[in-house]
């Protein structure tokens, strides 16, 4: 039997867990048009309640946030109340969950929302690539540059749906300052060239993420605010500029009594050890293994706990094919294949249909 730290208990922050396995956060698109989480996808996480911690899929704070179809948001009465099906789920099976406040800036397209509305981003540059639309592919549109009313409004936006997510039975909040979405958007010298104070060098750029988590953390209080980044992930189109420096400059300003920082790494260990030097803070990794290994695996245990390199581990598709994760790991058990044709969109195929290790011995 495999025994390590990893199956002890853990607090980041506020947030009290069982163990130190971490659902990442993963796109699904099982959402409403109108952005309301689903049975199903209440039926989805509770299945995965026995990770230490949960982070949801990407979540919308506003209607200019969304950047996929069929993703959930969490900035009207409705969706809270559509999320406290999960929440209660998830915590009837013992389990604790946050959610993954993510905008998605220039990553959208017009045909995604019912008034056509422009993608907003720090510049008006648009991202090399293509939206999925009810229309088929279509090449991400130049974004409006926000103005600083709208940068003061996604600010403030964020902080509601934090207050939203408690109000719906979250544990609390992932701010997603990676991935190429908004918040690293700002901080990416390729697509901010903004000249005013949002811009001009890295402490410009690093100062929407900072006004973002200090408004969270106004709303809903430090030991419930989690933030994720992703340092040297060109994902998006993102050239950061400078990674160490942008990254130093975000850590010296960031609360320090926050639940936690989550690194999705980028085959960039260094860095991450960098980090984890500046951060001394709860600090949860989603490793990559190597430049070949896609997902890491269980093996990866040993060397992220006994360097103290992180205080929990995120694992994606291997939570997603095996709901019962912790289990298989514990206990060295085969773990299921995962199927990449049902990663988004659809129902429960590839979504709830994933067999425990009970069920594998029942239909042996």
């Amino acid at each position: 039997m495999t025994r390590s730290i990893a199956f002890t208990p853990a607090r980041f922050g506020a947030i009290d867990v069982a163990n130190r396995f971490v659902m990442a956060p993963m796109s699904r698109n099982r959402a409403t048009p109108e952005g309301l989480a689903t049975p199903l996808m209440a039926e989805y996480y509770a299945q995965r309640a026995t990770a230490g911690l949960i982070v949801t899929e990407g979540v919308q704070p506003s209607a200019v946030g969304q950047g996929f179809m069929n993703t959930p948001g969490l900035h009207s009465e409705a969706q809270i109340t559509a999320w406290r099906q999960v929440t209660e789920a998830v915590h009837a099976k013992g389990g604790k969950i946050v959610v993954q406040l993510m905008h998605a800036g220039r990553i959208g397209h017009p045909s995604l929302y019912p008034d056509r509305h422009a993608s907003i981003a720090p510049s008006a540059i648009a991202a090399q690539g293509q939206a999925f639309t009810p229309e088929g592919p279509k090449d991400y549109p130049t974004p409006r540059a926000m103005s600083e009313a709208d940068i003061n409004q996604a600010i403030a936006e964020h902080a509601q749906a934090a207050r939203n997510a408690m109000e719906a039975g979250f544990d609390g909040i992932e701010i997603h300052a990676g991935n190429g979405f908004l918040i690293h958007q700002f901080m990416a010298e390729n697509c901010n060239q903004r000249t005013d104070g949002y811009g001009r060098g890295i402490k410009g750029r690093v100062r929407f993420a900072l006004e973002v988590i200090d408004a969270c953390v106004q709303a809903i209080g430090a030991r419930r605010v989690g933030v994720r980044i992703s340092p040297y992930n060109p994902f998006n189109d993102i050239i950061e500029g400078n990674t160490p420096e942008l990254y130093k400059a975000l850590l010296e300003r960031i609360p320090e009594d926050l639940a936690y920082l989550h690194i999705m790494e980028a085959n960039n260990r260094p860095q991450t050890e960098a980090i984890r030097a500046m951060w001394r803070g709860p600090l949860i990794l989603n490793p990559h293994a190597d430049a070949t290994a896609w997902p890491a695996t269980p093996s990866i245990l040993k060397t992220l706990f006994d360097t103290d390199l992180a205080d929990g581990v995120c694992f994606g598709a291997l939570f997603l094919a095996n709901p019962d994760l912790v289990s298989r790991i514990r206990l060295s058990a085969p773990l299921n294949s995962v199927d990449e044709t049902t990663f988004y969109g659809g129902g429960a195929r590839g979504y709830t249909d994933y067999p425990t290790l009970e069920q594998c011995a029942s239909i042996a």
